[in-house]
Parts: structure tokens; C-alpha cells; sequence
């Protein structure tokens, strides 16, 4: 009994750390599984020996079959829960849900079949403080992704440099880019792109 009781006590302690344990366990749950996602759907698809169609879609019964050599429990309703629960939208099912792809940030060559959009006034770019230079010599190059991507608020920029450093934030005069006749397209998750921002566009957002 007393054990019992002690035992209580002890659950009945800091019910907020306890309430944020179980928050961050449901948010880590598939965190493995969902960046293995990420690589075989945007980078290599080879990996787990898949291949996509032109536009970026595999087929889900096929995903999961291969997912199951490196995660043997992967199923329907984990890959599902991965796409509902993620937080910037990374995935999208086809309209049958026969179909999978990632919304945006691929290095191999997809065809999206994304529609030019007219961007609005400026947009945001976050990256890390000792790239600075470089992007203020040469401008924002797509590196080896499809497309320069590009945020529409301050805060979804500085999360985005953070992932690389020091967050440092640029302002992106897109509507006179856009205006020079640059094209602009925004992923099904809400993320702009563009091919490339020459440095006259860019500017330096004070901390």
C-alpha cells in the first residue's frame, strides 16, 4: 500500500512537464520515419530501390512495401499519420490515395505542375549568418534543389535559417522581380519558389 502510494505521489508531481512529455513523444513519434520519407521522396528515391513518376508521385502500396526493409512495422496507417500530423505540410496523396509525393525541395528533376503565380509585395528568405557574403556577392542560387525557396513571413524564415545556424533573414523585393519578368510558383504547402534571386532584390532584415 504504501508503495502504491508513493507511486501516486510521484505521478501527481509537475502534471505540466509530464502533459509536455507526452506533447513532445506524439510530435517525435515517426520522426525517423518521416526523414527517411523525406530523402526517398525529394533526393533518393533509389534508396529504398523505388523509382517516381515525372511528377513526383509513387505509388503507395510500393512505398510501404520497401519502407518495411528499413522500418519492418512501417504500414498505411503510419504513412498516413506522417502526412496529417506533419507540420509543414510535406506530403500530399493523390486524390485517390493511391499516389504520394513531396509538396516541394526536391534535388532530383520533377515536373510539379505548379501554375505561375503573381507573388505579393516581398517575401522572406532565412539562412545562417556565414552565408551572408556569399548570397550579398551572388544572390540566392538554388543550389541543388529545383528552386530558391522563399517564406511568406518573417517568422517562417528565421525557423527556416535556424535549421543551418545563426538565423539571418532577407527581405525579398519579389513584386519588382516579378515586374522584370522572373516567374514565381507556390508549393501546395504554402512555400514560394523561384529560380533565383539576383542581389539588387535582396534585403538585409535588422535583428
Amino acid at each position: 500500500m504504501q508503495k502504491s502510494l508513493k507511486s501516486a505521489q510521484k505521478a501527481c508531481k509537475n502534471p505540466a512537464k509530464r502533459a509536455k512529455h507526452r506533447i513532445m513523444s506524439k510530435e517525435e513519434k515517426y520522426k525517423k520515419e518521416s526523414k527517411f520519407l523525406s530523402l526517398v521522396l525529394r533526393h533518393h528515391p533509389e534508396a529504398i530501390g523505388i523509382t517516381l513518376d515525372a511528377h513526383g508521385w509513387a505509388e503507395v502500396n510500393i512505398l510501404i512495401k520497401h519502407m518495411k526493409r528499413k522500418f519492418p512495422v512501417f504500414s498505411l496507417k503510419m504513412l498516413e499519420e506522417i502526412v496529417a500530423t506533419d507540420n509543414k505540410q510535406r506530403y500530399a496523396f493523390s486524390e485517390d490515395n493511391t499516389k504520394i509525393r513531396a509538396n516541394q525541395g526536391h534535388s532530383i528533376a520533377v515536373e510539379l505542375e505548379l501554375l505561375p503565380q503573381i507573388p505579393p509585395e516581398c517575401l522572406y528568405h532565412g539562412t545562417a549568418s556565414r552565408f551572408v557574403e556569399s548570397i550579398l556577392k551572388s544572390g540566392l542560387q538554388k543550389q541543388t534543389r529545383q528552386y530558391v525557396h522563399l517564406s511568406n513571413d518573417i517568422e517562417t524564415a528565421t525557423k527556416v535559417g535556424s535549421r543551418h545556424g545563426s538565423p539571418i533573414i532577407f527581405k525579398v523585393n519579389t513584386m519588382a522581380m516579378y515586374n522584370e519578368g522572373f516567374t514565381f510558383y507556390l508549393s501546395a504547402n504554402g512555400v514560394w519558389l523561384t529560380d533565383k534571386v539576383p542581389p539588387k532584390f535582396l534585403e538585409l532584415v535588422e535583428s
